[in-house]
């Protein structure tokens, strides 16, 4: 056995961690307080960085599983499923790591912000906009991720972002108004599960200040957060976030000054300048010069870092339960089948009036819209080993079956003044020098909303960008931290355009003599002027192909690095313009139309709100075509249900600036009036009837006012009770549906929510089939933020059950004595 304490695995942690500390000098300890961690030869420990991308799937380092976003997953209000996704992420996660990648096992997943608003441009990063179902998803994506060993960790998870952080715009200096009621109901509970059930090790502060405080130096909600947990929890900044506080939110008045605040504050690693270290280890130790810190907030910080390496069995040798997984477990089948279950699972069928779904045997399918044969990916996406599109989906489901693509982008030909604008075949050179229109002079033009525009060269199959100089036409897709695809069209009264590069802000112009396309121009005179030449009009093949088919499927939605994304808040919550004239056209020609929606969040239906069947996905990953259609077809039936309201109209969703959501009226907990899709609707192919619901206590005494925030899930000391729900099924097939209770307050003291998720259970109810449910809630669950502490009111409650939280069909009476 090792002499070295900290290598012994039947030390406990806390005596291991010591040792280890004990043995690093004090320029040694300094240097852990960066996410980039050197080396200690002496001691045998390794470079160490905090900080991989596994949101939902391993990113950013080559290929792996890509699972659907987050918002998707909460759509199959499916735990297990959850924890299955995240402990699939863990192995890949050491697979790669094992093949000699650059990762480390300390992951900054899941996002468990609350999607109160979904005009958030993270919008697809959160699970819903109910925050004790948001703290059971992100428990259960943790857990996965930390995988069952007692003592070894697969991964440690790190929760984001601490605290009350949802908008983009302007997002390190704005201020979320916070209220003590607020923060006890609807922030801190979509935390706390994964702390207190010691699935999360670690925690990420979030860039926003909180009652005009940076986020990153609020000492007393950390030590909230901490002390949900006996175990130690490393708290780590996001990118750049300690340079913010002196540069944006001017908190401190220089970076020791805000080292020092951020350390004492709780916070225990820098991610700051990139992998340079310097100058944060440089205001840490003026921090220490200057007596703003001491050794023992050093002490503090390093341990609690060094204790989540220990817990990942860094130093455990052979006593490393999962030192065995090899570079070979990427992309196993398991995991394709797993990611297509996950996809199927989130589907959410959200209309079907007209009986359209689930298909017969099509003859012919028109798959239409920029979204019908394409797999797009987000920021936080991984590269996925392979991509079924919906098209593809189509084919090999019904390989028989003729399968036609129309993306309804016009093609056209732009001509400057000095010639056609042309691309090579490798895109590598694109100008405007042709004296004549060829087949490398057109460009599929697609309109994503709003004005934003990408060109996909004919010649090349790839994208214009402005990200080369001079441009070129060989991206793949519309990607990377700002955005280099993507353009907006200025149109001249004479008909003719001008480009926008959107990403550098510059107009298109051509250079004198040589006629290379450049983005460079400064104002609207220094822009090209395109004559337009329409080649074919997307809208007349988009008619033209419905028209002839025996079913369409118009995909649309979001490219989910445009229009809302990371640094950028959506504009509006419709649905734009461009894709709703797509589906008009689409259904005029031809009336068995699907609109099927693929995005990151909710819409505003606008000029497609009368579409009699409609159905949701997220960007699923590398098998949305396969999930999808599992669904469409009927091969399974419909599970997915929302997980967030899609608003009747925009003025529903209230104030994205505005935390205080019971001000607004906001989320289901607050809306008096019914959404367009509610928070858990979803339909199945069959017909579901709510006969009854009883509870097992119609009287009850109300527990003891305490500051502990409740759980979706009961715990073994509070008070629990059974909603016993009966639904029947009286249609021809079976009905996997989603049981839901939810409490519905008297006039109380403190008004409470208008409605309150109290619990849910799946259950499959075969044809002709009666069953009963039975859902187990706390009654703590009921409890509201008396200025104190969190307070059950006497009085008499509804318990209500139904489909969704607009359509509760039964209840029941549960009295509160106080």
């Amino acid at each position: 056995m090792t002499d070295d304490a900290f290598r012994r695995t039947d030390l406990p942690l806390a005596e291991r961690s010591r040792d280890l500390l004990d043995r690093l000098s004090a320029e040694e300890r300094v240097a852990m307080l960066h996410q980039a961690m050197p080396a200690v030869e002496r001691l045998g420990l390794r470079s160490f960085h905090t900080g991989c991308e596994a949101l939902h799937g391993l990113a950013w380092v080559g290929v792996a599983t890509v699972f659907p976003q987050p918002v998707g997953l909460a759509a199959t209000w499916d735990p297990e499923l959850v924890t299955r996704v995240g402990d699939l992420v863990a192995t890949e996660v050491r697979a790669k790591r094992a093949s000699g990648a650059d990762v480390d096992l300390n992951v900054w997943a899941p996002v468990v912000n609350t999607l109160r608003h979904p005009a958030w441009g993270r919008n697809e990063e959160g699970y819903s906009e109910d925050p004790h179902y948001t703290g059971q998803l992100g428990a259960a994506y943790s857990r996965g991720l930390r995988g069952d060993h007692p003592r070894v960790w697969k991964t440690v998870p790190s929760l984001k972002h601490f605290l009350a952080y949802s908008n983009e715009t302007d997002r390190s200096a704005t201020s979320s108004e916070m209220s003590p009621r607020t923060l006890h109901e609807e922030e801190l509970p979509a935390f706390r599960p994964a702390i207190e059930q010691k699935v999360a090790g670690s925690m990420m502060l979030a860039y926003n200040r909180v009652n005009g405080v940076p986020a990153h130096t609020q000492p007393e909600l950390v030590a909230e957060a901490r002390s949900w947990s006996d175990e130690s929890i490393a708290v780590v900044s996001d990118a750049g976030a300690p340079s913010f506080l002196v540069s944006i939110q001017r908190a401190q008045p220089d970076k020791v000054h805000g080292a020092a605040a951020l350390v004492r504050s709780g916070m225990d690693s820098f991610t700051d300048d990139g992998p340079d270290p310097t100058p944060s280890l440089e205001a840490v130790r003026g921090a220490l010069a200057q007596g703003l810190l001491t050794e023992e907030d050093v002490d503090a910080a390093v341990l609690r870092l060094l204790e989540m390496r220990l817990r990942t069995g860094e130093f455990d040798g052979e006593d490393d339960p999962y030192a065995a997984i090899g570079a070979d477990e990427i992309d196993t089948p398991a995991a394709r089948e797993l990611a297509r279950e996950a996809t199927a699972r989130q589907v959410v069928l959200l209309r079907n009036d007209d009986g359209i779904l689930p298909l017969s045997e099509p003859a012919s399918v028109a798959v239409i819209g920029p979204l019908a044969d394409v797999v797009l990916t987000d920021w936080y996406s991984g590269t996925p080993p392979y991509a079924v599109g919906i098209a593809q989906g189509v084919r090999d489901r019904y390989p028989t079956a003729t399968v036609e693509v129309v993306t309804g982008a016009d093609t056209v030909a732009l001509r400057a003044p000095s010639g056609f604008v042309a691309a090579s075949a490798d895109g590598a050179l694109v100008d405007a020098v042709a004296d004549a229109r060829a087949d490398a002079s057109l460009f599929d033009v697609t309109d994503w909303g709003d004005g934003i525009l990408t060109l996909r060269s004919r010649a090349s199959g790839l994208l214009l960008t402005g990200g080369a100089w001079p441009m070129r036409a060989d991206a793949e897709r519309v990607g990377g931290w700002v955005v280099q695809e993507s353009f907006r069209r200025h149109l001249h009264e004479d008909g003719s355009w001008s480009l926008l590069h959107l990403g550098s802000g510059r107009w298109v112009r051509v250079v004198r003599d040589v006629g290379l396309l450049v983005a460079e121009g400064v104002t609207l005179d220094d822009a090209a002027r395109f004559e337009v030449e329409t080649v074919t009009s997307g809208s007349d093949e988009v008619a033209r192909a419905a028209a002839a088919a025996d079913v369409v499927l118009v995909a649309v939605g979001n490219d989910p690095h445009l229009s809302g994304r990371e640094t950028v808040d959506r504009a509006h919550l419709l649905l734009p313009a461009a894709a709703t004239d797509l589906w008009q056209t689409a259904h005029a020609a031809n009336p068995r139309a699907v609109l099927t929606i693929v995005s990151s969040f909710p819409y505003v239906l606008a000029d497609a709100a009368d579409a009699a069947t409609v159905v949701w996905s997220s960007h699923a990953g590398q098998e949305l075509g396969h999930g999808l259609l599992d669904v469409l077809s009927g091969d399974r039936e419909p599970t997915g249900r929302l997980a967030q309201s899609w608003p009747a109209h925009p003025a529903q969703a209230g104030d994205l600036f505005d935390y205080d959501t019971r001000r607004q009226q906001a989320t289901y907990r607050h809306q008096p009036a019914p959404y367009a899709f509610a928070f858990g609707h979803g339909l199945g192919y069959g017909d579901l009837v709510y006969e009854a619901i009883e509870v097992d206590a119609v009287l009850i005494a109300a527990p003891a006012p305490t500051r502990r925030h409740p759980a979706l899930d009961p715990r073994g000391d509070e008070r629990v009770v059974t909603a016993a729900v009966t639904v029947a099924n009286r249609s021809a097939r079976a009905v996997e549906e989603l049981v839901q209770v939810y409490a519905l307050a008297p006039e109380l003291p403190i008004a409470a929510s208008r409605r309150l998720l109290l619990g849910y259970a799946r259950v499959r109810v075969e044809p002709g089939e009666t069953r009963t449910v039975k859902i187990r809630f706390a009654v703590e669950r009921l409890a509201v933020w008396d200025g104190e502490a969190l307070r059950v009111q006497s009085g008499h409650y509804r318990v209500a059950a139904g489909p969704s939280a607009d359509v509760l069909t039964v209840d029941s009476r549960l009295t509160v004595t106080g």
